[in-house]
């Protein structure tokens, strides 16, 4: 069995503690690697073994090592992730869409019926499932929901009817019993 590569850490353990407590949490498990081959810097450690201690991908362990022993601890907070893509839709077509989605009398039945007004709203091109999914995610919109009463309901119709009815739907009807004899 071959022994484990000796890369000799030259930060002190408080070093990397502070600097793993400032780490976002894609830094934090290659600090928790270079603390690891700190604590066993004498007698070595295998990368199948610190990849175990940390929680990781033995391969990962490799390539956080070579990227330590080449440029040392810059190297290693370096990651290539830029931000978040912009979003598709301006602040005021964010507006608009929530203005849609959150009026009662839009009589909105789906996506589809969504999309086609927020294209013709907006002047551009959509795709379906980003339209929804920044519905869901931004709204909390649901596809087809039933509503629970129509949006142009008479209320007090409502009130009457419920007044005026004769018996609760609740308690079932007494019926007689009757014998038949044959």
């Amino acid at each position: 069995m071959a022994l484990p590569k000796q890369v000799v850490v030259k930060e002190t353990l408080t070093e990397l503690k502070a600097l793993l407590k400032k780490a976002s949490p894609l830094i934090a498990p290659r600090l928790r690697v270079l603390i690891e081959m700190k604590r066993n810097e004498k007698a070595g450690i295998s990368k199948r073994a610190l990849a175990a201690l940390v929680g990781v991908d033995p391969n990962s362990v490799q390539t956080w090592r070579t990227m330590y022993y080449q440029g040392g601890i810059e190297a290693l907070q370096k990651h290539g992730k830029t931000g978040f893509r912009p979003s598709v839709f301006t602040k005021e077509e964010h507006k608009a869409l929530e203005n849609k989605l959150k009026d009662p009398t839009n009589g909105l039945r789906g996506y589809s019926e969504l999309l086609i007004w927020a294209e013709q709203e907006f002047k551009k091109q959509i795709k379906y499932n980003t339209l929804m999914k920044y519905s869901i995610k931004n709204f909390g919109s649901k596809i087809k929901v039933a509503r629970k009463s129509h949006i142009k309901k008479d209320q007090e119709a409502v009130d009457t009817f419920k007044k005026t009815s004769v018996k609760s739907l609740n308690k079932p009807a007494k019926r007689s019993k009757k014998i038949v004899k044959k």
